[in-house]
């Protein structure tokens, strides 16, 4: 069976309401849209152009119809002992701000000290792209996959940090081009020991601070 997924229902643990407006419903608001600022939505070069955005929209916004936990279920504890850091850098951030719904862009870096086990390195991707593929501020966005690996994998330590660049801000209010908006969560080793901190932080190429201290 083939299911729509503009109609399907929305994941239990979303916010708002509990279904979808059908597709019509969606591509008859971007045709108000259109109106709104100014042009004329049937004429011949926007006649198509409801339904490429709500297409668009399946796509930029798929993460709201995965569960990132489940992502991470799949573990492998035949690792020869391994308990050294694990790291992912310069994964392709691609998102859209919850406040003006215009693209974030950028790149993340995640690691963790595994305990009994490791996940596949696909699978750190795609909780990222999961997280990543729904409405977002990127402080959010940065706990949610710090804590989510944390609490499925429970190692000893996970650090995650996202460089991005947010056109919310370099194509309209302050016209600041250029500016990279750098977070970063820190749980378990990551936090406690500045030795382990430092280390990552060498390993993604993000300097030190002053007195040993970094981002936290």
């Amino acid at each position: 069976m083939t299911v729509d997924p503009v109609n399907i229902r929305r994941r239990p643990d979303a916010p708002g309401i509990s279904d979808r407006p059908t597709r019509a419903e969606a591509e008859a608001a971007v045709h108000t849209l259109i109106r709104w600022a100014g042009d004329d939505p049937t004429r011949e070069g926007l006649l198509g152009t409801p339904e490429r955005v709500v297409r668009s929209y399946e796509e930029f916004f798929t993460g709201y119809r995965e569960d990132p936990a489940e992502i991470l279920q799949r573990t492998f504890e035949e690792t020869e002992g391994y308990d050294e850091m694990i790291v992912l850098r310069d994964i392709r951030l691609e998102s859209h701000c919850e406040h003006h719904m215009v693209p974030i862009i950028g790149k993340i870096h995640v690691a963790y000290l595994p305990a009994n086990r490791v996940v596949g390195i696909s699978k750190l991707a795609r909780v990222v792209e999961v997280y990543a593929k729904r409405l977002q501020i990127q402080e959010k966005l940065t706990v949610q996959i710090a804590n989510t690996l944390h609490s499925v994998l429970q190692p000893r330590g996970v650090a995650v940090v996202i460089e991005a660049a947010h056109q919310c801000m370099t194509t309209r209010g302050v016209h600041k081009a250029g500016v990279t908006m750098v977070t970063s969560h820190m749980l378990g080793a990551f936090r406690d020991d500045p030795m382990t901190r430092r280390e990552f932080l060498a390993m993604i190429g993000t300097p030190v601070l002053a007195g040993g201290a970094a981002l936290a």
